[in-house]
Protein backbone atom coordinates (compact mmCIF):
# COMPACT_ATOMS: atom_id res chain seq x y z
CA UNK A 1 0.00 0.00 0.00
CA UNK A 2 1.37 3.34 -1.24
CA UNK A 3 2.39 5.76 1.75
CA UNK A 4 1.01 9.57 1.66
CA UNK A 5 3.76 11.18 0.04
CA UNK A 6 3.96 8.51 -2.62
CA UNK A 7 0.36 9.09 -3.52
CA UNK A 8 0.48 12.60 -3.42
CA UNK A 9 3.84 12.53 -6.03
CA UNK A 10 2.41 9.74 -7.92
CA UNK A 11 -1.35 11.08 -8.67
CA UNK A 12 -1.53 14.82 -7.63
CA UNK A 13 1.90 16.82 -8.55
CA UNK A 14 1.46 18.41 -11.89
CA UNK A 15 3.27 21.06 -13.78
CA UNK A 16 1.60 24.66 -12.26
CA UNK A 17 2.95 26.97 -15.04
CA UNK A 18 0.87 29.99 -13.57
CA UNK A 19 2.37 29.38 -10.04
CA UNK A 20 5.55 30.67 -8.78
CA UNK A 21 6.03 27.81 -6.80
CA UNK A 22 3.99 24.68 -7.25
CA UNK A 23 3.27 21.80 -4.55
CA UNK A 24 6.11 20.35 -3.00
CA UNK A 25 7.03 22.73 -0.29
CA UNK A 26 5.45 24.25 3.11
CA UNK A 27 3.36 26.63 1.04
CA UNK A 28 2.69 27.54 -2.91
CA UNK A 29 3.59 31.02 -4.00
CA UNK A 30 0.93 32.63 -6.35
CA UNK A 31 1.43 36.20 -7.97
CA UNK A 32 -1.81 37.87 -9.20
CA UNK A 33 -2.28 39.24 -12.02
CA UNK A 34 -1.47 42.93 -11.49
CA UNK A 35 -4.28 44.98 -10.87
CA UNK A 36 -7.01 42.06 -10.26
CA UNK A 37 -8.16 41.07 -7.06
CA UNK A 38 -8.34 37.65 -5.85
CA UNK A 39 -11.76 35.83 -5.45
CA UNK A 40 -11.79 32.93 -2.59
CA UNK A 41 -14.03 30.37 -2.22
CA UNK A 42 -13.80 26.58 -0.46
CA UNK A 43 -16.16 23.78 0.19
CA UNK A 44 -16.31 20.29 1.71
CA UNK A 45 -17.95 17.27 0.23
CA UNK A 46 -18.61 14.51 2.75
CA UNK A 47 -19.61 11.33 1.52
CA UNK A 48 -23.19 10.14 2.46
CA UNK A 49 -24.08 13.51 2.87
CA UNK A 50 -22.98 15.56 -0.54
CA UNK A 51 -22.57 12.05 -2.60
CA UNK A 52 -23.24 8.79 -2.51
CA UNK A 53 -20.76 6.20 -1.22
CA UNK A 54 -20.81 4.42 -4.45
CA UNK A 55 -20.27 7.39 -6.59
CA UNK A 56 -17.76 6.55 -9.45
CA UNK A 57 -14.56 8.55 -8.25
CA UNK A 58 -13.83 9.97 -11.46
CA UNK A 59 -16.90 11.99 -11.68
CA UNK A 60 -16.35 12.84 -8.03
CA UNK A 61 -13.10 14.44 -8.77
CA UNK A 62 -15.26 16.18 -11.59
CA UNK A 63 -17.46 17.76 -9.65
CA UNK A 64 -15.35 17.82 -6.46
CA UNK A 65 -13.15 21.22 -7.78
CA UNK A 66 -16.42 22.04 -10.38
CA UNK A 67 -18.75 23.13 -7.37
CA UNK A 68 -15.86 25.49 -6.29
CA UNK A 69 -15.12 27.05 -10.36
CA UNK A 70 -18.74 27.43 -9.80
CA UNK A 71 -18.30 29.86 -7.07
CA UNK A 72 -15.87 31.83 -9.05
CA UNK A 73 -18.54 31.87 -12.04
CA UNK A 74 -20.77 33.51 -9.88
CA UNK A 75 -18.73 36.01 -8.78
CA UNK A 76 -17.52 36.95 -12.42
CA UNK A 77 -13.99 35.53 -11.48
CA UNK A 78 -11.67 33.61 -13.83
CA UNK A 79 -10.40 30.60 -11.89
CA UNK A 80 -6.95 30.08 -11.78
CA UNK A 81 -5.67 27.82 -8.59
CA UNK A 82 -7.04 24.91 -6.63
CA UNK A 83 -5.94 23.21 -3.36
CA UNK A 84 -6.85 19.83 -2.59
CA UNK A 85 -7.07 18.30 0.73
CA UNK A 86 -9.00 14.87 1.86
CA UNK A 87 -9.40 11.79 4.15
CA UNK A 88 -9.40 8.81 2.82
CA UNK A 89 -10.14 5.42 4.07
CA UNK A 90 -7.40 3.87 2.60
CA UNK A 91 -4.42 4.73 -0.04
CA UNK A 92 -6.72 2.33 -3.20
CA UNK A 93 -5.12 2.98 -6.06
CA UNK A 94 -7.32 2.35 -8.57
CA UNK A 95 -10.02 4.76 -6.82
CA UNK A 96 -7.21 7.30 -5.80
CA UNK A 97 -6.02 6.85 -10.31
CA UNK A 98 -9.72 7.65 -11.13
CA UNK A 99 -10.41 10.31 -8.70
CA UNK A 100 -7.37 12.30 -9.90
CA UNK A 101 -7.78 11.82 -13.54
CA UNK A 102 -11.08 13.19 -13.05
CA UNK A 103 -10.37 16.16 -10.87
CA UNK A 104 -7.37 17.45 -13.62
CA UNK A 105 -9.82 16.77 -16.18
CA UNK A 106 -12.08 19.66 -14.84
CA UNK A 107 -8.91 21.74 -13.51
CA UNK A 108 -7.76 21.36 -17.90
CA UNK A 109 -10.79 22.37 -18.61
CA UNK A 110 -11.30 25.93 -16.46
CA UNK A 111 -7.53 26.87 -16.52
CA UNK A 112 -7.05 25.62 -13.00
CA UNK A 113 -3.82 24.73 -11.77
CA UNK A 114 -3.79 22.58 -9.17
CA UNK A 115 -1.02 24.11 -6.31
CA UNK A 116 -1.53 21.92 -3.15
CA UNK A 117 -3.29 20.28 -0.41
CA UNK A 118 -3.29 17.91 2.24
CA UNK A 119 -4.07 14.34 2.77
CA UNK A 120 -4.37 12.01 5.97
CA UNK A 121 -6.00 8.61 6.67
CA UNK A 122 -10.22 9.04 7.84
CA UNK A 123 -13.72 8.84 6.58
CA UNK A 124 -14.18 9.86 3.15
CA UNK A 125 -14.02 13.75 2.70
CA UNK A 126 -12.72 16.01 0.88
CA UNK A 127 -12.16 19.83 1.18
CA UNK A 128 -11.28 21.76 -1.97
CA UNK A 129 -9.93 26.21 -2.23
CA UNK A 130 -10.33 27.66 -5.23
CA UNK A 131 -8.70 30.89 -6.02
CA UNK A 132 -9.70 33.21 -9.10
CA UNK A 133 -9.21 37.10 -10.17
CA UNK A 134 -11.63 39.41 -10.85
CA UNK A 135 -11.48 43.40 -11.32
CA UNK A 136 -11.35 45.63 -8.77
CA UNK A 137 -15.46 46.78 -8.15
CA UNK A 138 -16.65 44.15 -10.58
CA UNK A 139 -17.36 40.98 -8.64
CA UNK A 140 -21.01 39.72 -9.01
CA UNK A 141 -22.19 40.45 -4.97
CA UNK A 142 -25.36 38.84 -3.16
CA UNK A 143 -26.16 42.72 -2.24
CA UNK A 144 -26.18 44.35 -5.38
CA UNK A 145 -29.70 43.53 -6.58
CA UNK A 146 -31.95 46.82 -7.00
CA UNK A 147 -35.52 46.95 -6.24
CA UNK A 148 -37.53 46.29 -10.32
CA UNK A 149 -34.31 44.04 -10.72
CA UNK A 150 -35.68 40.97 -13.32
CA UNK A 151 -34.72 37.39 -11.84
CA UNK A 152 -32.94 35.15 -14.31
CA UNK A 153 -31.47 31.63 -14.28
CA UNK A 154 -29.23 29.33 -16.16
CA UNK A 155 -29.92 26.10 -17.75
CA UNK A 156 -32.68 23.87 -16.45
CA UNK A 157 -32.66 23.73 -12.47
CA UNK A 158 -34.00 20.86 -10.71
CA UNK A 159 -32.20 18.18 -13.39
CA UNK A 160 -29.69 17.23 -10.63
CA UNK A 161 -32.09 16.79 -8.24
CA UNK A 162 -34.18 14.42 -10.25
CA UNK A 163 -31.32 12.89 -11.21
CA UNK A 164 -30.41 11.63 -7.25
CA UNK A 165 -34.13 11.07 -7.11
CA UNK A 166 -34.01 8.12 -9.99
CA UNK A 167 -30.89 6.93 -8.50
CA UNK A 168 -32.50 6.48 -5.46
CA UNK A 169 -35.76 5.05 -6.99
CA UNK A 170 -38.37 7.50 -6.42
CA UNK A 171 -38.49 8.06 -10.25
CA UNK A 172 -38.02 6.56 -13.20
CA UNK A 173 -36.53 8.86 -15.86
CA UNK A 174 -37.49 8.19 -19.34
CA UNK A 175 -34.70 9.21 -21.73
CA UNK A 176 -32.66 11.31 -23.12
CA UNK A 177 -34.41 12.96 -19.55
CA UNK A 178 -32.39 10.15 -17.60
CA UNK A 179 -28.87 11.16 -19.41
CA UNK A 180 -29.22 14.93 -18.72
CA UNK A 181 -30.02 14.24 -15.15
CA UNK A 182 -27.42 11.94 -14.18
CA UNK A 183 -25.09 14.25 -16.39
CA UNK A 184 -26.34 16.97 -14.22
CA UNK A 185 -25.59 15.08 -11.25
CA UNK A 186 -22.67 13.47 -11.29
CA UNK A 187 -20.52 16.24 -13.81
CA UNK A 188 -21.70 19.81 -13.23
CA UNK A 189 -20.96 22.29 -15.62
CA UNK A 190 -19.90 25.71 -14.06
CA UNK A 191 -21.09 28.69 -15.78
CA UNK A 192 -17.94 30.29 -15.95
CA UNK A 193 -17.98 32.13 -19.24
CA UNK A 194 -21.55 33.09 -18.66
CA UNK A 195 -20.67 34.82 -14.88
CA UNK A 196 -17.46 36.80 -16.94
CA UNK A 197 -20.17 38.03 -19.81
CA UNK A 198 -22.40 39.04 -16.79
CA UNK A 199 -19.32 41.54 -15.37
CA UNK A 200 -21.04 44.36 -15.83
CA UNK A 201 -24.62 43.61 -17.13
CA UNK A 202 -25.98 41.64 -13.58
CA UNK A 203 -26.17 43.42 -10.31
CA UNK A 204 -26.19 40.37 -8.11
CA UNK A 205 -25.52 36.71 -8.70
CA UNK A 206 -25.38 33.50 -6.91
CA UNK A 207 -24.48 29.83 -7.90
CA UNK A 208 -27.51 27.58 -7.51
CA UNK A 209 -25.94 24.74 -4.71
CA UNK A 210 -28.63 24.44 -1.93
CA UNK A 211 -31.75 25.02 -4.37
CA UNK A 212 -33.29 28.09 -6.41
CA UNK A 213 -35.56 29.41 -3.66
CA UNK A 214 -32.77 29.13 -0.75
CA UNK A 215 -30.47 30.53 -3.04
CA UNK A 216 -32.72 33.05 -4.22
CA UNK A 217 -33.44 34.14 -1.16
CA UNK A 218 -29.81 34.90 -0.04
CA UNK A 219 -29.39 37.45 -2.49
CA UNK A 220 -32.83 38.88 -1.56
CA UNK A 221 -31.64 38.83 1.76
CA UNK A 222 -28.50 40.10 1.24
CA UNK A 223 -29.64 43.19 -0.91
CA UNK A 224 -33.11 43.89 1.50
CA UNK A 225 -35.93 42.89 -1.44
CA UNK A 226 -38.24 40.74 -1.80
CA UNK A 227 -38.01 38.33 -4.46
CA UNK A 228 -41.46 37.62 -6.60
CA UNK A 229 -40.81 34.56 -8.51
CA UNK A 230 -43.88 33.18 -11.87
CA UNK A 231 -44.24 29.53 -11.97
CA UNK A 232 -45.61 29.80 -15.43
CA UNK A 233 -41.93 31.55 -16.61
CA UNK A 234 -39.94 28.45 -14.67
CA UNK A 235 -38.28 26.10 -17.44
CA UNK A 236 -40.01 22.81 -18.56
CA UNK A 237 -39.10 19.87 -16.30
CA UNK A 238 -39.70 15.94 -17.92
CA UNK A 239 -43.73 15.37 -18.78
CA UNK A 240 -45.41 12.25 -17.04
CA UNK A 241 -43.56 12.75 -13.54
CA UNK A 242 -45.36 13.03 -10.37
CA UNK A 243 -45.55 17.16 -10.03
CA UNK A 244 -44.91 17.89 -6.43
CA UNK A 245 -41.82 15.83 -7.05
CA UNK A 246 -40.78 17.70 -10.33
CA UNK A 247 -41.32 21.27 -8.03
CA UNK A 248 -39.25 20.28 -5.17
CA UNK A 249 -36.84 19.47 -7.53
CA UNK A 250 -36.43 22.35 -9.48
CA UNK A 251 -37.15 24.95 -6.43
CA UNK A 252 -35.27 22.83 -3.59
CA UNK A 253 -33.67 20.27 -4.89
CA UNK A 254 -30.22 21.88 -5.16
CA UNK A 255 -26.69 20.22 -6.71
CA UNK A 256 -27.42 22.25 -10.24
CA UNK A 257 -24.45 24.79 -9.87
CA UNK A 258 -26.39 26.94 -12.22
CA UNK A 259 -26.44 30.95 -12.17
CA UNK A 260 -29.22 33.10 -10.52
CA UNK A 261 -28.73 36.57 -11.32
CA UNK A 262 -30.70 39.85 -11.13
CA UNK A 263 -30.75 42.15 -13.86
CA UNK A 264 -32.03 45.89 -14.62
CA UNK A 265 -34.91 45.46 -17.37
CA UNK A 266 -32.83 47.48 -19.37
CA UNK A 267 -30.72 44.73 -19.78
CA UNK A 268 -32.77 42.06 -21.72
CA UNK A 269 -31.53 42.30 -24.78
CA UNK A 270 -27.72 42.25 -23.60
CA UNK A 271 -28.65 38.62 -21.55
CA UNK A 272 -30.47 37.87 -25.09
CA UNK A 273 -27.45 38.23 -26.65
CA UNK A 274 -24.91 36.06 -23.85
CA UNK A 275 -27.99 33.50 -24.04
CA UNK A 276 -27.14 33.14 -27.81
CA UNK A 277 -23.52 33.32 -27.98
CA UNK A 278 -23.00 31.23 -25.71
CA UNK A 279 -25.48 28.91 -26.74
CA UNK A 280 -26.88 28.46 -23.49
CA UNK A 281 -30.84 29.19 -22.07
CA UNK A 282 -31.38 31.68 -19.83
CA UNK A 283 -35.02 31.98 -18.45
CA UNK A 284 -36.43 35.44 -16.66
CA UNK A 285 -38.67 33.60 -14.03
CA UNK A 286 -39.25 37.18 -11.83
CA UNK A 287 -38.62 40.17 -10.01
CA UNK A 288 -37.25 42.05 -7.06
CA UNK A 289 -39.34 44.40 -4.70
CA UNK A 290 -39.14 46.69 -2.66
CA UNK A 291 -40.15 44.65 0.76
CA UNK A 292 -44.23 45.53 1.50
CA UNK A 293 -44.55 47.07 -2.05
CA UNK A 294 -47.76 46.60 -4.05
CA UNK A 295 -47.57 45.55 -7.51
CA UNK A 296 -49.17 43.73 -10.38
CA UNK A 297 -48.78 40.98 -12.72
CA UNK A 298 -50.96 39.91 -15.54
CA UNK A 299 -54.25 40.98 -14.55
CA UNK A 300 -53.94 40.09 -10.38
CA UNK A 301 -52.50 42.37 -7.52
CA UNK A 302 -50.50 41.49 -4.87
CA UNK A 303 -48.15 42.93 -2.16
CA UNK A 304 -44.57 41.85 -1.82
CA UNK A 305 -43.38 39.58 1.29
CA UNK A 306 -40.20 41.19 3.71
CA UNK A 307 -36.88 41.27 3.27
CA UNK A 308 -35.73 38.27 2.34
CA UNK A 309 -38.65 36.72 1.41
CA UNK A 310 -39.14 34.60 -2.05
CA UNK A 311 -42.70 33.93 -3.00
CA UNK A 312 -43.63 31.86 -6.11
CA UNK A 313 -47.06 32.81 -7.76
CA UNK A 314 -49.57 30.26 -9.24
CA UNK A 315 -50.87 31.64 -12.75
CA UNK A 316 -53.59 32.57 -11.06
CA UNK A 317 -52.04 34.62 -9.10
CA UNK A 318 -52.18 32.75 -5.71
CA UNK A 319 -48.78 32.53 -3.53
CA UNK A 320 -47.66 28.61 -3.26
CA UNK A 321 -46.52 27.14 -0.02
CA UNK A 322 -43.63 25.52 0.19
CA UNK A 323 -42.52 23.66 3.14
CA UNK A 324 -38.77 22.64 1.79
CA UNK A 325 -36.93 25.02 0.29
CA UNK A 326 -33.46 24.01 -0.11
CA UNK A 327 -30.94 22.68 1.48
CA UNK A 328 -29.27 22.97 4.89
CA UNK A 329 -26.81 21.38 6.55
CA UNK A 330 -27.99 22.07 10.05
CA UNK A 331 -31.85 21.86 9.11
Amino acid sequence: MPGEFEVIGKYFSRPTPSAVLGPGDDCALLQPSPGLELAVTTDMLVAGTHFLPDTDPKNLGWKALAVNVSDLAAMGARPRWALLAGSLPEADETWIAAFAEGFFACAAAYGVDVVGGDTTRGPLNLCITALGEVAPGRALRRDGAKAGDDIWVSGRPGLAALGLAHLKGKVDLPEPWRRLCLSALEKPRPRVALGNALVGVANAAIDVSDGLLADLGHIAERSRLAAVVQLVQLPHLPKGIDRALALDCQLAGGDDYELCFTASPEQHLAIGKIAAELELPLWHIGTLRAPGAAFTLEDWNAVAGEAGSVTVYDPDGKPIDFDHRGYDHFG
